[in-house]
């Protein structure tokens, strides 16, 4: 065993690169007029037609906003303070979760801990108040699952809904180190797992349903869990989907030598205790290593002491972002972008914070944010290098946007547009059915002046697109041509 392990390590290092990214990225304040948050460890946007953000503290209570850059004013959606634990810092108020017909049935779903009747995790769904859609019914709760923690750390705490239309719920180990009760290999209960479960049907006694294709939904053995979909996970605080890929990432927080990132595309075993990441952690009572799924990267101590994950950009703003997994370090403050595509890996540096990350969220628009873990925590937004560039020191008469050149082009042509005064503008590319291809400039503001901004269609089929140029004062727009 311990030569085909060593056989699999020397393959798996061989695809992973390491690098710092060439662009220059930072998070920036992202609603600098907004008063700070106590502790903000989760940021959720509704699968609705409002433009609200909803941000979780720890001690129990949810806030929401208008997501316009200028908002001032935020109110509570839920406060479950006098349910929630109020210590240690594993604890607490964890996951949100908006079911996907939330439009119309307003049901949420939360993870929190709590000392009533034990130190106890909980699954509950809540509902709206009877017409009035930004108030959460504190009296609503139907609690789905209780799990009883040994300890008060590795609590795990992530919701999340699917492309599947199930819930996934993560559950730490159950605390301490090192996993002591070898927890996530046992499938009788639920810590150190990944659950997945039907929110919509009723199983039996459950208020909730099996899904038919959960790895032990058949198993006639009486204390097997049904709801699991993963095991062998020692505290996954964050995972999201990738829609576009159908694919679910984990971050699974380490022991004392590495932090892994998973890509779960099927159920089964991802390893842990018996290995930390790549590494043999603790082999007792384990089987071959091709028993284990292995992460698709891990990194080591040096580098960070607590995972914390992100989410995979399909935004628009920064093309070369597309598919790049963003995730950061809590301990460290260092974010990266990881690329894992045809069985390699890469890893770059984005921008190195000095503060806590708690957690990444992800707009409507497929932008991305970062949560500040502190008593007066703040929320930032990614910014890459800016794609705006000065012509020359004249000042202009006129608005103006020019026909791109070269037009046609493949695959790279210049915009040039003139601002006769200091202005907001927005410089966008769509494709004929209307749908944004890429922003090029995202509400920036300008001094006067005649400047150009690169468009790059690489990865875009031929056909003809259409630049959009917009100011307070002034719209215009071009047709474009992409001939390969």
């Amino acid at each position: 065993m311990n030569f085909q392990k060593t056989l699999f390590l020397l393959v798996a290092f061989s695809f992973v690169i390491v690098t710092n990214s060439d662009a220059q990225y930072s998070w920036v304040s992202a609603f600098p007029n907004l008063p700070t948050f106590s502790r903000p460890i989760d940021m959720k946007l509704p699968p609705d037609s409002t433009n609200r953000i909803f941000i979780v503290q720890q001690r129990g209570i949810i806030w929401y906003f208008m997501n316009t850059p200028t908002v001032s004013v935020r109110d509570t959606f839920l406060n479950i303070s006098d349910r929630v634990e109020q210590s240690g810092s594993e604890t607490g108020l964890l996951g949100l979760a908006f079911h996907p017909d939330f439009a119309n049935n307003g049901y949420f779903y939360v993870n929190y801990t709590t000392n009533s009747g034990g130190r106890l995790s909980r699954i509950s769904r809540f509902n709206l108040e009877a017409g009035n859609p930004n108030k959460g019914d504190e009296s609503s709760e139907l609690i789905l699952i209780t799990v009883s923690q040994p300890y008060s750390n590795h609590n795990g705490g992530c919701v999340e809904f699917g492309p599947d239309g199930y819930l996934y719920i993560a559950f730490g180990d159950g605390g301490s180190g090192g996993d002591p009760g070898n927890r996530a290999q046992d499938v009788t209960t639920f810590l150190g797992k990944l659950l997945r479960i039907d929110v919509d049907t009723t199983h039996g006694a459950l208020n909730y349903g099996i899904p038919p294709t959960n790895p032990f939904a058949d198993t006639t053995a009486s204390n097997v869990k049904k709801e699991i979909y993963t095991w062998g996970m020692r505290n996954t605080w964050k995972f999201s989907f990738d829609k576009e890929l159908d694919s679910l990432w984990a971050a699974d927080v380490g022991q004392t030598a590495r932090e892994e990132i998973d890509v779960i595309r099927t159920p089964g075993n991802y390893g842990w205790r018996c290995y930390e990441g790549f590494l043999p952690y603790n082999t007792s009572g384990c089987g071959p290593s091709s028993n284990y799924i292995f992460p698709v990267f891990d990194y080591p101590r040096s580098e960070g002491i607590s995972i914390t994950g992100g989410y995979v950009y399909r935004g628009t703003k920064y093309p070369e972002l597309q598919g790049k997994y963003i995730y950061g370090d809590y301990g460290s403050g260092k974010t990266w972008a990881l690329t894992h595509e045809n069985g390699n890996t890469s890893n770059a540096l984005l921008e190195e914070t000095n503060f806590s990350i708690s957690s990444f969220g992800q707009d409507k628009a497929g932008e991305l944010y970062l949560l500040q873990y502190s008593s007066s925590g703040r929320i930032y937004k990614l910014e890459g290098p800016s794609n705006v560039n000065p012509v020359n020191n004249e000042t202009p008469s006129e608005y103006k946007l020019n026909q791109n050149f070269p037009n046609p082009f493949n695959p790279v042509t210049k915009i040039n547009f003139s601002l006769p005064e200091s202005s907001k503008i927005s410089l966008k590319v769509f494709d004929l059915s209307g749908k944004l291809v890429q922003t090029l400039v995202d509400n920036q503001t300008l001094n006067a002046g005649n400047y150009f901004s690169s468009f790059n269609g690489d990865n875009l089929p031929s056909g003809i697109y259409i630049c959009r140029f917009d100011t307070e004062k002034f719209s215009d727009s071009k047709r474009m041509v992409l001939l390969k």
